[in-house]
């Protein structure tokens, strides 16, 4: 047998890779086969570090951190999608390339057990190996190359999003204002987008009327390539190629089905932190809004969830066997901070230092005032201290427990007031009830 025979050619022809494969498919699957498990790991990092932020800051730049979290978990999440998928259909196209390689000649209709009609649609529906492959390797490359537009899309808007809300912030602490965040952001926001948008209406209707090298068109070719040079437009070549071939409007309508979704997904992971009951059938559990008859691990040291609890008082254990309790309440900027403002403003506005912090702990022991078995403890007080494995600042007491009887016993620690008209909902704790046991 020649070279030349052409049962020696089509054999070759089999075992070669189609002509038009993709050449970085080889790229593709090591990015992927990498990546992967990084962006799986991904996820659930950044809930552990939203976690641990939330708890130090107020709702005002808590609203903002959600905002860029939820802007980097889809992120995270399309890229971890979009590498499994990938691999899934590299997998799928390996498995056609093999296969046209085993069996060159392809399908063997006569042996079916299939009637003629049957036959003919399945044989027209059916393409030849040859582009069954190629629609194959060329499903995974855009698969790969979207997911990685809508990774570096979403990663800019979060850039974008924490330069706004940095600038905001530095405004607000700057010139000590007392406002929303979110009252700030939007008009910044507006501030840095108008100009991008009047220059892309202004090219669309009038762009072909203006002269080559006229004023207006140097401003606009200006103001463009500057919001090009920094993510914001339709500046990537995969979002353009793309939409070029199936159309703007399906375009941006399929990004935001993705987008959209992923991002509501995001969001949502956080609710059942919140409250293990939001997650789950356990609307029949008898759940006590006041927390009485209720031993909630948040409030105990050796039991608490370090990352995932939120920052409420605790003891150092249900079973209390040594001479003292030992309460930790954690500063709550948000709640703390508006309440000394509005009951403490003289000691705020002192000047010397030792005066106003003594007066500050004074203020904060008012509110959070504690009672055991319904009675006030007597010659309570507060030292400054901190949640040692938190590493947030709290008020600690310790708590003579000698006295008490066995059996089970009730510590209710106050919290501070919320602000006059807000909804009791946001804030539905008035006292913290945590039952121990000596």
């Amino acid at each position: 047998m020649t070279v030349n025979d052409p049962s020696t050619q089509s054999v070759q022809e089999a075992n070669a890779l189609p002509r038009h494969t993709t050449p970085t498919w080889e790229v593709e699957l090591l990015i992927s086969g990498v990546a992967v498990f990084a962006m799986l790991q991904l996820p659930g990092w950044l809930d552990d570090r939203m976690y641990a932020l939330v708890p130090r800051f107020n709702e005002a730049t808590v609203a903002a951190l959600i905002t860029v979290f939820v802007y980097l978990k889809s992120a995270a999440l399309i890229l971890a999608i979009t590498f499994t998928l990938h691999l899934i259909l590299r997998a799928q196209w390996i498995a056609l390339v093999g296969l046209h390689s085993v069996f060159p000649e392809g399908v063997h209709w006569e042996r079916l057990r299939m009637g003629p009609v049957r036959r003919a649609l399945e044989q027209q529906r059916l393409a030849p190996a040859g582009i069954g492959i190629e629609r194959a390797d060329n499903r995974a490359t855009v698969v790969f190359a979207l997911g990685v537009m809508l990774g570096i899309l979403l990663l800019v808007i979060c850039l974008v999003a924490s330069v706004v809300f940095g600038v905001t912030g530095t405004l607000q602490r700057v010139f000590d204002l007392r406002v929303d965040l979110f009252d700030f952001v939007l008009p910044v926001f507006a501030a840095v987008m108008l100009p991008f948008l009047l220059a892309h209406l202004i090219d669309r209707r009038f762009g072909s009327r203006l002269a080559p090298t006229g004023r207006l068109r140097r401003v606009l070719g200006a103001t463009l390539r500057f919001y090009a040079r920094i993510g914001v437009g339709r500046t990537q070549y995969v979002w353009l190629l793309v939409s070029s071939r199936i159309g703007e409007v399906r375009f941006v309508l399929l990004v935001w089905l993705i987008v959209a979704p992923t991002a509501i997904f995001g969001a949502l992971t956080l609710l059942p932190s919140g409250s293990p009951y939001r997650l789950g059938e356990y609307a029949a559990f008898p759940y006590l809004a006041n927390g009485s008859h209720a031993i909630n691990a948040a409030y105990y040291d050796d039991q608490r969830d370090l990352i995932r609890d939120p920052a409420v008082p605790y003891i150092q254990s249900a079973v209390i066997d040594s001479p003292y309790l030992r309460l930790v309440v954690p500063y709550q900027p948000g709640r703390d901070a508006a309440a000394l403002r509005r009951q403490c403003a003289a000691g705020l506005d002192m000047t010397e230092a030792q005066a106003r912090a003594e007066h500050t702990l004074d203020c904060l022991g008012k509110l959070h005032a504690v009672t055991l078995d319904g009675k006030p403890v007597a010659g309570l007080r507060y030292e400054t201290g901190s949640d040692a494995r938190a590493r947030r600042p709290a008020l600690v007491a310790m708590i003579d427990v000698r006295p008490l009887a066995p059996g089970r016993h009730e510590l209710r620690v106050a919290n501070a007031p919320p602000a006059p008209g807000r909804k009791p909902e946001r804030d539905p704790i008035d006292e913290y009830v945590i039952p121990f046991w000596r």
